[in-house]
Parts: structure tokens; C-alpha cells; sequence
């Protein structure tokens, strides 16, 4: 039996060493925002075997929640490196700052996230790698205030993305009007700008998705304090016949669930990338 241990240690850790090898590779980048005057870091996932040979890589963008920043998508899914791998695809991780929401702010100029995201992210990742230049080779996602972002930027820009998606997206900004992540930052007291915080909500951009072919995926945790913007998201879309996937599935407002999500999302773009 010792020695059937040691061979089966042995083949582990092969195993292991053989996911690693196959893993993409990780670049930090800065990229320079001339909207708001500064570098703003991002991470490209490229897979292992990534070459400029040869056909062009489709692009799925993953956007963090508030509070995250860049780097913080590999800390709750580390598997994306795999992924990136497996499917052929370049995972991109951009920054939206603290509590952005992935907007332009009507209220503060210094704010310019959604711009940055859409052009300047965009423009650089296709100039730096060898990209699918096309929306049928770019989606986008994200968590939390990502969600809205991914779901927000890509109804408002479906030239550049495909398909999107959201993991526990907080999808409907005017349920939190008494809130701990600075949307009046962003939007404005409610009380003087109230036609702000219906302008930039997601769930009344849903309207303009009748005129678009616009793949979407929508997850949410059973435990998580913004489910009911998410059923909220979802009726909306049913209102309009507006075809999706949703899904409601056990888990709070944390990385353990997006950490987990993200793996169905992964496959839902890979086949979106993969119609010919």
C-alpha cells in the first residue's frame, strides 16, 4: 500500500504540474487615460500558447465590484488562468476605480470610467494583442457594481461588445438611494437629481435591447442584497421578450459565489465566441 501512495502522490502532483504548465500567463499593464489623466493598471490573461500567428483571440472583459480594483478577479477565481487557457480566449481585467459604477458621472468630471473602459481600455487591448476586432470576438462582465457596469457599457456601446453579463450585479441604482458606496458621488443627491439615478440604472436601458443582438447572462445568489434588482432586471427583460439567461442559485454577496460563477459565464461566452 506505501508504494501505491507514493504512486498515487506522484500522479497528483503531475497532475498538478500539468494544470500549471497549461495555465495562461499574466500581464500587468498601465494604461494611460487621457479622460482622466492618469495610468490605470490592468491584468491581460493570455493563454499558455498565445502567438500573433495565426487566427485572432476573441476577449472577455471582467469588471470588479466597489471597493475591488484590478488585481481582484485572479484573487476570487483563480482558475481564469486555465480558462484563458482552455478556451483560447484573452481575459482582460481592467480597473474602475473605488466606487465608479463604470460611469461617466454627470455630476463629477473627474470621473470618466465608462469612457475609459470602452475606448481607451479597448483601443489598447487591440493594438497591444492579437484581438478579434469585432463585437463578435468581445463580451463583457463583471460583479456587484461590475454587474451593472458590464450590462450598462455594453447596451450603451453594442458596436464594440457581443454579448454580456452580470454575477450578482447591483442592477437597479435607484433601490439604493440610502446607501454606503458613494452613488451620490456619481449620480447626485437624489433629491435634486433624481433623473440621474433613472438615466443610469440598467434595468431602464432594457427598452433599447429590442433593436439589439445582444447575448446576456444573469446570476445572482439567493442570500444576496441585491436580488430583488436582479428579479427586478429580469422581469423587465421578460416584459420585453427580450431573450436571456437567468439564474438564481444559493449564495450571498460574496467572492465565493462570483468565484464560482464566473466558470458558467466562461463557458456562455466561449459558445457565443464560437458561432460561426
Amino acid at each position: 500500500m506505501k508504494g501505491f501512495r507514493i504512486h498515487f502522490i506522484l500522479i497528483v502532483n503531475f497532475l498538478a504540474l500539468s494544470i500549471a504548465v497549461r495555465a495562461g500567463h499574466v500581464d500587468t499593464v498601465d494604461i494611460y487615460s487621457t479622460s482622466m489623466k492618469k495610468n490605470i493598471r490592468c491584468i491581460v490573461i493570455t493563454p499558455d500558447n498565445y502567438s500573433v500567428m495565426g487566427k485572432p483571440y476573441p476577449v472577455l472583459y471582467l469588471l470588479h465590484g466597489w471597493s475591488g480594483n484590478f488585481a481582484g478577479w485572479l484573487g476570487d477565481a483563480p482558475q481564469l488562468r486555465m480558462h484563458a487557457d482552455t478556451y483560447q480566449m484573452l481575459i482582460v481585467c481592467p480597473d474602475g476605480g473605488y466606487d465608479s459604477w463604470y460611469l461617466d458621472s454627470p455630476v463629477d468630471s473627474t470621473v470618466r470610467y465608462e469612457t475609459h473602459i470602452a475606448i481607451e481600455v479597448v483601443q489598447y487591448i487591440d493594438y497591444y494583442y492579437h484581438t478579434l476586432k469585432d463585437r463578435s470576438g468581445r463580451a463583457i462582465s463583471g460583479l456587484s457594481m461590475g454587474g451593472h457596469g458590464a450590462l450598462s457599457l455594453a447596451i450603451r456601446h453594442t458596436d464594440l461588445f457581443g454579448a454580456a453579463g452580470s454575477m450578482a450585479g447591483g442592477l437597479d441604482l435607484r433601490q439604493f438611494k440610502k446607501n454606503n458606496w458613494d452613488l451620490e458621488g456619481v449620480l447626485g443627491d437624489p433629491s435634486t437629481h433624481w433623473q440621474n439615478w433613472e438615466d443610469f440604472s440598467v434595468v431602464n436601458l432594457v427598452p433599447h435591447l429590442k433593436k439589439m443582438n445582444l447575448p446576456l447572462i444573469i446570476d445572482c445568489g439567493l442570500g444576496d442584497f441585491f436580488l430583488e434588482a436582479n428579479r427586478t432586471m429580469h422581469s423587465r427583460l421578460l416584459e420585453e421578450k427580450i431573450p436571456h439567461e437567468y439564474t438564481e442559485r444559493p449564495g450571498g454577496h460574496n467572492g465565493d459565489y462570483w468565484g464560482s460563477a464566473v466558470d458558467f459565464q466562461v463557458v456562455f461566452f466561449h459558445q457565443f465566441f464560437s458561432r460561426k
